[in-house]
Parts: C-alpha cells; sequence; structure tokens
C-alpha cells in the first residue's frame, strides 16, 4: 500500500471514529431513572377571554350601581347609559360620544347590549260588515 492510500485510509478511519452516531454505534441502554418532570406552562400574557354571558352586564336592562361597577363608570357615566337607552350594540356607547374608546376598551369583555323585544301588537279584529 502506498504512503498516500495509508494516508487517506487514516484520515477517513479518523473522520469515521470522531463522528458522532457512527456506522458502528450502539443503541442506548434504557434509562433506570425516572424522567424529569415537565416544565409547568407559563401563565397566558394574552387578554383574558370575555365573562361567561351570566357574568356579562347588559347595559339596556342594568341598574346605576352594577353600571358603575365597571371600570371607568362612575355616576356621570351610569346616569349617561342610562339617558341613551336602548341601545342596539354595545359599541354604540362610543359611537353615541357616552364613554370614550378607552373606557370603552376596558369595558367591552364585561358588557352587553341585550335587545329589548317590542311589545306585541294586538291583531286587529276583522272587519264586521254591518
Amino acid at each position: 500500500m502506498s504512503a498516500r492510500s495509508r494516508l487517506l485510509a487514516a484520515i477517513l478511519m479518523g473522520a469515521l471514529a470522531a463522528t458522532p452516531g457512527s456506522l458502528f454505534a450502539q443503541t442506548p441502554k434504557p434509562s433506570t431513572t425516572a424522567p424529569a418532570p415537565a416544565p409547568a406552562p407559563k401563565p397566558s400574557t394574552t387578554t383574558p377571554a370575555p365573562k361567561p354571558a351570566a357574568e356579562l352586564i347588559d347595559i339596556n336592562a342594568a341598574t346605576k350601581e352594577q353600571l358603575m361597577t365597571l371600570k371607568g363608570i362612575g355616576e356621570a357615566r351610569s346616569d349617561a347609559i342610562i339617558k341613551g337607552r336602548p341601545y342596539r350594540a354595545k359599541n354604540e356607547l362610543v359611537d353615541k360620544k357616552i364613554v370614550p374608546q378607552a373606557v370603552y376598551n376596558d369595558i367591552k369583555d364585561h358588557i352587553i347590549a341585550h335587545q329589548v323585544a317590542a311589545p306585541a301588537t294586538p291583531a286587529t279584529p276583522p272587519a264586521t260588515k254591518k
């Protein structure tokens, strides 16, 4: 074997021996220790989900005291909300300039505007001929 062939063979053998996971790698033996516990999930930094419908305050039916429990709604704004009723949608609080956008952003997930059903009109009796 020439010196060149020996040098090439030595380089190839060294490369194979230094490569992790080479062709001759052994399969790992099963571990006898318990696996590390999974890390606890991090708290979510997203905005909280809206409250269930049972906890939402209906701006068409809430009392002054109920409205005043909302962030940014005091006595004057609760009076204005009541005075501006009925609302077709909760965003009308901003559209009608009853609350500023910043206050609306704070309360929008806590309110709802239920539609007030129109009173049923009695059916007119058929005209009778005389």
